[in-house]
């Protein structure tokens, strides 16, 4: 699989398998399992997805070397401090059954997030994590972190999806050498994407799907791509993108479709910061 250098040496795994919502831990581990087998080496979790465990399982009972795969996870809110960090990543490393996570990313823009960075940066100085990054945070936010500290983010995993196309901000990433990752690259299904008529003509001309059209048009663009499904045969589809390209008139198309905002919520929203601040968790 193609795979997408960070400025530390890194390479990742540009299509990845998302965890997110997927809450039973039989379900967990199954889904894991199936992506593996599929051929995914990139397994993405969090500490508030609070199924770190059964994908650790799902790892452990795969028959792929641990060396071979690509694990990240993310600290949730309330340990983004750095005592939170030091001691939450213990025990997701516990739960996950590993000695390191290849990368570890801070959730949401909130909290403490210089104290949990440098937190951060000691762990990936002590090997219990390959590379570190951020989720979820404005391109500002991101370059004054850099601009703080040893390290700069080395992923900043954002929502993008053909609603939400991010190009200023994509650019700046990587101006920045910062690689972009997309969460919800589907929009969650939101304004019935997966019958979007501009995406249907796009993909009957390759005879593809939606999704694949659309994770074509991020692999295109050095984005990391977190793609989600609990069917083994969608998985299987969803890596069938490295035999066809879009042309510059499908992008133009498809950009056509960029409404600007996000599809779920804005980061910046007093409101969304109050909640996410009271969501406590035991983890």
């Amino acid at each position: 699989m193609k795979t997408v250098k960070l400025a530390n040496g890194v390479e990742v795994p540009i299509l990845g398998f998302g965890t997110f919502q997927i809450t039973d831990p039989q379900e967990a581990e199954k889904a894991v399992k199936d992506a593996i087998k599929a051929g995914y080496r990139h397994i993405d979790t969090a500490q508030s997805y609070m199924n770190e465990e059964a994908v650790g399982k799902g790892i452990a009972h795969s028959d792929v070397p641990r060396e071979e795969l690509f694990v990240t996870t993310k600290v949730w809110v309330d340990n983004v401090n750095y005592d939170g960090v030091m001691t939450s990543v213990e025990r997701s490393l516990e739960r996950l059954g590993l000695d390191y996570v290849d990368l570890l990313l801070i959730h949401q823009p909130y909290n403490d997030v210089y104290g949990a960075w440098r937190a951060m940066e000691e762990l990936q100085k002590q090997g219990k994590v390959r590379a570190i990054g951020v989720s979820n945070f404005g391109v500002d936010r991101a370059v004054d972190l850099a601009a703080f500290n040893e390290v700069t983010p080395q992923v900043n995993q954002i929502e993008i999806n053909p609603f939400q196309q991010q190009a200023k901000n994509i650019e700046a990433l990587k101006n920045e050498g910062i690689i972009p990752e997309a969460w919800a690259p589907f929009a969650e299904g939101k304004n019935d994407i997966f019958n979007n008529a501009v995406l249907k003509n796009i993909g009957n001309k390759y005879g593809k799907s939606v999704a694949q059209v659309i994770i074509r048009w991020l692999v295109e663009q050095d984005i990391i791509v977190l793609a989600k499904s609990v069917k083994p045969e969608r998985m299987v589809e969803n890596l069938a993108v490295f035999d066809f390209e879009l042309t510059e008139e499908d992008k133009k198309e498809m950009a056509t479709l960029n409404e600007g905002e996000s599809q779920f919520f804005s980061h910046s929203d007093p409101e969304m910061i109050k909640w996410m601040a009271s969501r406590k968790m035991d983890i």
